[in-house]
């Protein structure tokens, strides 16, 4: 049942719901009132900057190294047939790259959802774009290294329908370029007892990670402070920032204990080579496996997976053609993860595809080993994104918008996140959010 019968058969039960707002015993502020599209989103921020020419569009290199060679490295987006001609974008680590991935997906994305193939991005700059897809907020003053001053999509998650902390998951790639800090706000009304669980798993199960982690022990205070520092360092950066105090967002006893056996166990099953990877590593696809593994052991309610390794554009455009190669494939494995390994979200779960920004129509000068130009990200082809969305009560095999037809913007997602988790209509009331419209709103 798609999501336009599904509201007929629903209006009069949301009608119903509406209630007086009251405190209740899990500490959320309103009663839900909405009624869910799917019991489970995941999000994957397709970021690092992603040019529409060499994704939705399927262009490859017409459009950025004046080749004749059109077509769709991303295949288990989008429908289309792959190019012919000049193929850098695989896996082979040599200037030619000439082995792509096989596709997973025997149905594409854009055949099994809804593809939004003109969305725009109001930001050009990777903070502030990711930023406005997780609050929902054109956060324009709001500087890197700082938390972010309006709520996140997981604070209202977890204050307006009182879900745990161990279901609200958000795994970033790195702890760089401010990435942590989007795991909550500091809107006096929401902050960090609200907020996500924040994992960054190539440096928790990297080398840093093996070092402090993964074989710990107790310190003695008077003669081993150095390693004592060490690990609060590692700590601090990888699950807050900057060195300071580690806040508390509400994980119970027992979910600290939950997670601190998850870290436990991948580091065995990292040893014993288990990890849920993608068959075809590269780009961000390590940070793709512990995401399954994540959403296996947790079955969040809300899972953001952040990518960047496209940003390499900004140098090596060959480079970005395979990380964005490898990054279909990641998200591809991801779901197909999801529908075939995890039986309590398979058929339950939507999944939501957006970058945070495009790239420029002009190069910058840059050239990789394949004389090809790099782009960065500063014009207005560089506010022009795809989006993407399917799962249970998402209209399939539509595609709306085009070149000439801008439909949706980044600040959609934030509503659409709590649309398809039926709390929309709680997030509207804060008075918080720059847009009350969802994505399907706009269909």
């Amino acid at each position: 049942m798609k999501r336009r019968k599904f509201i007929q058969n629903t209006v009069i039960g949301s009608a119903a719901a509406f209630s007086i707002p009251y405190i209740l015993p899990t500490g959320r502020l309103f009663a839900q009132t909405g009624t869910k599209l799917a019991d489970h989103v995941v999000f994957v921020a397709f970021a690092g900057g992603v040019r529409q020419q060499e994704s939705v569009l399927q262009r490859y290199l017409d459009d950025s190294q004046e080749y004749p060679s059109p077509g769709n490295i991303m295949y288990n987006m989008f429908n289309g047939a792959p190019p012919v001609d000049k193929i850098v974008y695989g896996t082979t680590q040599i200037v030619q790259g000439d082995t792509p991935i096989p596709q997973i997906l025997n149905q594409t994305l854009e055949t099994q959802g809804t593809l939004f193939r003109e969305v725009n991005s109001s930001f050009v700059g990777h903070y502030g774009g990711l930023n406005t897809l997780l609050t929902g907020n054109y956060l324009y003053s709001q500087g890197l290294r700082n938390k972010p001053t309006m709520p996140t999509i997981f604070e209202y998650l977890r204050r307006h329908t009182g879900e745990k902390a161990t279901k609200t998951w958000y795994i970033g790639n790195g702890i760089g370029n401010s990435i942590p800090l989007l795991d909550y706000s500091t809107h006096p009304e929401y902050g960090s007892q609200y907020g996500a669980n924040f994992l960054a798993p190539t440096i928790t199960f990297g080398e840093d990670g093996e070092k402090h982690l993964k074989n710990a022990k107790i310190y003695h205070p008077e003669d081993e402070l150095s390693p004592m520092y060490k690990m609060k360092y590692f700590l601090d950066n990888v699950w807050y920032s900057q060195g300071k105090t580690l806040p508390s967002i509400g994980n119970t006893e027992e979910e600290k204990a939950d997670i601190k056996q998850f870290i436990r166990d991948m580091f065995d099953k990292k040893d014993a080579g288990t990890i849920a990877f993608p068959p075809t590593a590269g780009g961000d696809n390590a940070t793709i496996g512990y995401a399954c593994e994540v959403i296996k052991r947790f079955k969040p309610t809300l899972t953001v997976v952040y990518l960047s390794s496209v940003d390499s554009c900004h140098s090596n455009f060959s480079s970005y053609l395979r990380n964005l190669h490898a990054a279909d494939h990641g998200t591809a494995h991801l779901w197909d993860f999801i529908q075939t390994q995890v039986p309590e979200m398979a058929g339950n779960t939507a999944m939501i595809v957006m970058p945070e920004h495009g790239r420029n129509d002009e190069p910058n000068g840059i050239v990789d080993a394949n004389a090809f130009l790099a782009y960065d990200h500063s014009d207005l082809n560089s506010r022009r994104i795809f989006g993407l969305m399917v799962g249970p009560n998402i209209d399939t095999n539509l595609s709306v918008g085009s070149e000439s037809n801008q439909i949706g913007d980044i600040v959609n997602v934030a509503p659409t996140i709590a649309e398809i988790l039926g709390f929309k209509n709680d997030i509207i009331s804060s008075g918080l959010i720059a847009s009350n419209q969802s994505l399907f709103d706009l269909i």
